[in-house]
């Protein structure tokens, strides 16, 4: 698929069709293409968590599931596939103590933005891209904060690996999509040339 069309055509899609698994290769190029997201001072501080079983994925709708969610939140998912990104802010504030970066006393006060979380953002678009190429469907979308300790419980994520969100992956379902072209904001309001204007 053209790399335009692999843009234009990527959405959010939260239904899946429950008798066809994500080949293997297909698993594979996705989180290839995941670790190949650029992250500062190359420090990859990131992690992924696969679970493609139906006993995992039931596992994951129970550890973040809420008492009150609506039907059609995402955790409550049902796909032949997740992806859980994490980041490690500690592998950053180490790479960035190094001796070609000079920050030793690593704090993280100088930093302008939280760039560990914003290369799992990164990796996470990168895997949503792949899955659309590869003609399946995808949705990246957060954990409930309060449900995190009992996600990392039922999985034994490490302390120091955060949760930046979850991404399901599938054949769509042949439900039909819903069109918000209408709701997509004119470019002249997000996009500012030379000068911000009102």
């Amino acid at each position: 698929m053209e790399f335009q069309d692999v843009v234009r055509r990527r959405r959010m899609i939260r239904s899946y069709d429950p008798d066809r698994p994500v080949p293997p290769e297909t698993v594979e190029r996705i989180l290839q293409n995941a670790v190949r997201a650029p992250s500062a001072g190359f420090s990859q501080g990131w992690g992924f968590l696969v679970l493609e079983t139906p006993e995992d994925i039931a596992r994951f709708r129970e550890a973040c599931h809420l008492e009150d969610d609506p039907p059609y939140l995402a955790a409550t998912v049902e796909a032949p596939l997740l992806i859980v990104t994490h980041s490690n802010k500690s592998v950053y504030l180490d790479r960035y103590a190094q001796s070609d970066k000079g920050f030793t006393d690593q704090d993280d006060s100088w930093w302008p933005a939280p760039y560990w979380d914003i290369d799992t953002g990164m990796a996470a678009l990168l895997i949503l891209q792949t899955a659309t190429d590869a003609g399946l469907g995808a949705c990246f979308f957060g954990l409930p904060k309060e449900r995190i300790p009992h996600y990392r419980e039922a999985f034994g994520v490490p302390e120091q690996f955060h949760p930046i969100g979850a991404v399901s992956i599938g054949y769509p379902d042949d439900a039909p999509k819903r069109d918000l072209r209408s709701r997509r904001k004119p470019t002249d309001e997000v996009i500012h040339r030379g000068r911000w204007s009102a």
